[in-house]
């Protein structure tokens, strides 16, 4: 895994994270309490024996820069190979390489591919969560002699045209559907791809010329008709988390009895920055039931089926149900948090209630992103004694209690903040 360079792309806008994605990149949205979303590639990075890691940021990079910072959290910090972040940039004749796409991200960083003196490159996805030995993936694309490997999963045939479908026979690739509309197969790619160094210098260089940008779309159909292509078929858990109701799912899977997606599986640690915080405690009526409680928290209420990230209060009388609590958040008294992601930072005031009724109309601002049910308040939101927020809501960051002219906001609502909402805010 010495001659293995892992590029991870990092450069999602995350429209369909709605306001999660509002001045953070997609994979610096936490995740499952104490992580985000980042943490779970670079940790599978590390366990599989690769150091040499190269983050190729676009939207937002700030906040994912401070998180990952020298890669120290996952033993990145090193003189030869470590932790890269391979931002755009202006060259040396004043042309600016904007990442328009995928490819383009890794186009335009073939010198630094280079000189890491590697023979793979393992191209992966920052915003998807799972756990795998990648090693394992290596040793397939050597053995089979392949130029490139699909890394593919099982999906359910129903979701199959959200996905890249493959065709596979004896491990060889012979087809590759980007989203069909009638699928004749259910193994998906998970836009993890491992290539001979070689090869994908030759496949960059032609797309480049032809002007194409994408990865998924567009060079791995080609890269499948010119070179030896093959599937390496992934058995475990893996969760595209790029949109609101894909994020909550895989976020609930974490504490049901028997998680599929099991994080306290013996070397499998998925690591990531640590602050220290005091222990959880739990006052004399409080009731956590089926949840993940990070450290720093306070429970004088009840917590049910959700997920609390560090230093998260949660009054007396206050309930928290089906859920996801990013840090510093208050929930005070009898206020209740129903099917709703809250952000980091927020006051939720007394007797609140937010994921209200049983009105399931979709967003009218961002219909095909909110319409399962799920309110998401935004980052260092102040909502107002008394306030009750229906389903499929959008309340931005920064809102303040004077931003609210009725205690009822309906389901498919949106409730936008001032205009000087501070991007230093965002970390």
């Amino acid at each position: 895994m010495k001659k293995v360079l892992a590029l991870i792309l990092a450069g999602g806008e995350g429209k369909r994270l709605s306001v999660l994605a509002q001045g953070r990149a997609k994979p610096a949205v936490p995740f499952g309490g104490k992580y985000r979303i980042i943490d779970f590639t670079l940790s599978n990075c590390v366990n599989s024996g690769i150091d040499k890691v190269a983050v190729i940021p676009q939207y937002n990079p700030r906040s994912l820069a401070r998180h990952i910072g020298v890669g120290k959290s996952w033993d990145l910090d090193r003189v030869v190979g470590g932790m890269a972040l391979l931002y755009p940039f202006v060259s040396t004749n004043g042309e600016m390489h904007w990442y328009r796409g995928t490819a383009e991200a890794v186009y335009h960083n073939l010198d630094f591919i280079q000189d890491s003196r590697v023979e793979q490159v393992l191209i992966l996805s920052g915003d998807h969560v799972y756990i795998m030995h990648y090693e394992q993936m290596i040793e397939f694309h050597r053995q089979q002699g392949a130029d490139v490997t699909l890394a593919v999963t099982e999906v359910p045939l129903a979701e199959a045209n959200r996905f890249g479908i493959v065709t596979l026979e004896n491990n060889r690739v012979v087809a590759f559907k980007e989203k069909p509309s009638q699928p004749k197969s259910n193994l998906a790619s998970m836009g993890i791809y491992a290539f001979n160094k070689n090869i994908l210098f030759k496949v960059l260089e032609d797309a480049h010329r032809r002007g194409l940008q994408d990865f998924g779309s567009q060079l791995i159909p080609e890269a499948i008709d010119k070179y030896k292509a093959y599937g390496y078929e992934y058995q475990g858990y893996w969760r595209d988390v790029g949109t609101i109701e894909a994020y909550w799912q895989a976020n609930m899977d974490l504490i049901i009895d028997l998680p599929p997606f099991n994080l306290y599986e013996p070397g499998s640690q998925v690591r990531t920055p640590s602050v220290d915080m005091p222990p959880v405690k739990l006052g004399p009526k409080a009731q956590v039931v089926r949840s993940l409680v990070s450290n720093g928290c306070i429970v004088n209420g009840s917590v049910f089926n959700s997920v609390l990230s560090p230093h998260v209060y949660v009054e007396a009388g206050a309930q928290v149900i089906d859920s996801i609590v990013f840090d510093d958040t208050i929930i005070a008294k009898d206020a209740v948090v129903h099917r709703s992601i809250i952000d980091k930072g927020c006051y939720i005031a007394q007797g609140c209630c937010i994921g209200y009724g049983d009105d399931y109309v979709p967003n009218k601002d961002e219909p095909l992103y909110l319409n399962c049910g799920i309110t998401v308040v935004g980052k260092g939101a102040r909502l107002p004694p008394g306030l009750k927020v229906g389903r499929n809501c959008k309340i931005d960051s920064e809102v303040q209690e004077s931003n609210f002219s009725t205690l009822f906001i309906p389901s498919g609502s949106s409730v936008a903040g001032g205009e000087n909402i501070l991007q230093a805010r965002f970390q």
